[in-house]
């Protein structure tokens, strides 16, 4: 079995996590929270709090699994070490087929959107074709947009897997990037809204959105884990990371903090640019537009675009390395094919390869259930959320058995880091529940048909 160089540090590592996880999310699934709450600025502020708990308490339990176990994919490795080679590889294959591409062709999508909106915002007569009557349709349904979502696509693809070294530093320099604008508008943004009152008048009142979610809280919640999720495929590289287990757990833990300190300073910085009807309506465009001007608002959209393609980037990152993962075990179709590296760029293409024709299929669903409404009926759910709901589901057992077999660790490692763990995964599953309702039946149909494929290659070969 060839195996991956040590390549990434520290920095990089954090940068990861940092870039991975904040990006779209954070200005995607902002206007979604104050839509779900009905502009109830206090409750959304109480989901990204508990939706940054949870993850935290998650991202501390594997932590200590990262100072324990090391192979070459972090996730895949703590289910193999805690339950076993079989629930290991089942896990491997949910994150190869469902959860890396799904997440990916969001973002490459939310990528293509938000460069639109920035090329329309300086160039409002810039000739886009659309596909509806709405305001602003063109930019998330129109060919120009999925074109430019797959070019991005194929852009990550290439730049994971043709050279590894390059795609670190471009985490490292979006990551930066992308933390300007939302430093820019928790900072100032509170203080205009402060001067201004517009602050203190959108936690007093409330939106007129139509009908608000009957759990407003739960879904909430729900969609604060897709702006929170990502940090996991940061494990990805746990086998080309220096001194791996000192630092991927200093990596997880540093950026968590971050993550969660900028996502609810920027919400309420958000709130002070602009009403929440605005903010539901328009999105956060026009709280940048309204705190720093027409042009100065326009450049910090264009911030928004490159911090979503380094999510997207970073998601790209673990979609590559997904059959690797588990054909390196032995196990999956063609594992001997599928766990060859090329020499050249130290990479595995023909992992590479499937993981984007993943990202392009799931691409496909994406639009037509979610985006263009041509796909309606069974089988319909939001492929942004469900699948992360779904991790925190098979979490569990890794929790639950590592209290089993952890004999070794203190009381706090082996019992109060993972019991609370376990408690923020079972809520994640409630509220996902809760606010997605018959959705989480079709999902699961699916989940389950995917799983029953995976069953028939799940026999170890050996790959010698």
């Amino acid at each position: 079995m060839d195996k991956l160089q040590k390549r990434y540090g520290l920095l990089t590592a954090i940068c990861m996590v940092v870039g991975i996880v904040i990006g779209s999310g954070v200005f995607f699934k902002a206007q979604t929270i104050l839509q779900k709450t009905g502009g109830n600025m206090p409750l959304g502020i109480l989901a990204w709090i508990i939706g940054g708990v949870i993850m935290l308490t998650c991202l501390l339990a594997f932590s200590v699994m990262a100072q324990k176990f090391e192979k070459v994919n972090g996730i895949v490795d703590y289910a193999e070490a805690c339950v076993g080679s079989k629930y290991a590889y089942y896990v491997g294959w949910f994150l190869t087929i469902i959860y890396y591409p799904c997440l990916t062709s969001v973002l490459s999508w939310l990528s293509a959107r938000y460069t639109l909106v920035f090329i329309t915002s300086i160039a409002p007569d810039f000739p886009l074709l659309g596909l509806g009557a709405a305001a602003g349709a063109e930019t998330v349904l129109g060919p120009e947009c999925m074109a430019l979502a797959m070019f991005y696509m194929c852009c990550a693809y290439a730049v994971n897997a043709l050279s590894p070294k390059l795609a670190g530093k471009l985490q490292v320099s979006t990551t930066i990037i992308k933390l300007i604008p939302l430093f820019l508008m928790a900072v100032v943004g509170i203080i205009v809204g402060l001067a201004n009152g517009t602050l203190a008048n959108n936690f007093n009142t409330l939106a007129d959105v139509g009908t608000t979610s009957t759990n407003p809280l739960f879904a909430s919640v729900c969609a604060t884990a897709f702006a929170y999720e990502g940090w996991i495929i940061a494990t990805s590289i746990n086998a080309e990371l220096k001194d791996a287990k000192k630092n991927l757990p200093r990596a997880l833990v540093i950026g968590a903090i971050i993550i969660i300190a900028t996502y609810i300073f920027y919400y309420v910085g958000v709130a002070g640019g602009a009403t929440n009807q605005e903010l539901i309506d328009s999105g956060a465009t026009v709280a940048f537009i309204n705190v720093f001007g027409n042009v100065l608002g326009n450049i910090l959209n264009l911030f928004i675009a490159i911090s979503c393609i380094g999510t997207m980037n970073g998601l790209m990152l673990g979609c590559v390395r997904g059959l690797y993962s588990i054909a390196v075990r032995g196990r999956g179709p063609a594992p001997h094919v599928f766990s060859q590296i090329d020499k050249e760029t130290n990479m595995p293409h023909n992992s590479a390869i499937v993981g984007l024709l993943l990202c392009g299929f799931w691409g496909l669903y994406f639009f037509l259930a979610n985006l263009a409404g041509t796909w309606s009926g069974p089988f319909v759910f939001d492929s942004s959320e469900l699948p992360i709901i779904t991790i925190y589901m098979l979490y569990l057992p890794i929790f639950i058995m590592w209290i089993k077999k952890a004999t070794d660790e203190n009381a706090m490692r082996r019992y109060v880091t993972p019991i609370l763990a376990i408690c923020g995964s079972l809520f994640m599953i409630y509220a996902s529940i809760m606010g997605h309702g018959i959705a989480c039946f079709w999902y699961l149909i699916v989940f389950a048909a995917v799983m029953a494929v995976g069953f028939a290659f799940s026999k170890e070969k050996p790959i010698n």
